[in-house]
């Protein structure tokens, strides 16, 4: 099995650790969706990371479908996510709001790294911004009283490479000091071994 994609990716590297934390091998292929556009336009016209190809040569893409897959067919041993409904939904309403997070995290960078300076929208900037920091309160809020008990979870997975990520691309955006608890999780991530053998960059 093949993972296409950077670990400079949160998505790309949340599923590296996933996978890596359910047991599964798999070879990481580091193409870029923009310095290496064409060579993986042949694998995946779509151009998108994360991409899995299995061994019977089906793809699949978006980083929650693959870890769905893949919690789907984990033994209880190695669930990321809680089998009891209740505790279920709390996580994914945790997920929910740090994948906003990202999404607007992603936005704010594409904005100002990819779009030339005379044709950024102010406006939609600053809307941007706003709904990062209220997902990232809203995220802070939610991880109140959480730890990690040894094996680390979907959560804490998903929140430790989505913090990294927006800590090392817009640090002056969202200051670390302000999201005391989120910041704590993701330093407890990664110093773990599984962590850093898929670091950010």
């Amino acid at each position: 099995m093949k993972l296409i994609g950077m670990m400079d990716s949160p998505y790309v590297r949340r599923v590296a650790v996933s996978l890596e934390l359910y047991g599964i091998e798999f070879n990481s292929m580091p193409l870029s969706v923009f310095s290496t556009f064409e060579e993986f336009s042949r694998i995946n016209p779509v151009v998108k990371a994360p991409t899995v190809i299995m061994d019977s040569g089906l793809q699949l893409m978006d980083s929650t479908l693959i870890l769905h897959y893949f919690e789907a067919q984990s033994g209880a041993d190695h669930k990321l996510l809680p089998e009891n409904h209740h505790a279920l939904a709390k996580d994914l309403q945790i997920l929910g709001i740090i994948l906003a997070a990202c999404e607007k995290a992603v936005q704010n960078i594409y904005e100002h790294n990819l779009r030339p300076a005379e044709k950024q929208y102010q406006p939609w900037i600053d809307r941007v911004i706003r709904q990062l920091l209220a997902a990232c309160r809203e995220w802070d809020s939610l991880l109140e009283g959480r730890a990690i008990a040894g094996r680390p979870d979907q959560v804490s997975v998903t929140s430790t490479v989505v913090w990294s990520f927006i800590q090392f691309m817009i640090p002056t955006v969202v200051p670390a000091d302000s999201f005391k608890n989120i910041r704590s999780i993701a330093e407890s991530c990664e110093a773990m071994s599984v962590f850093k053998k898929y670091p950010l960059c």
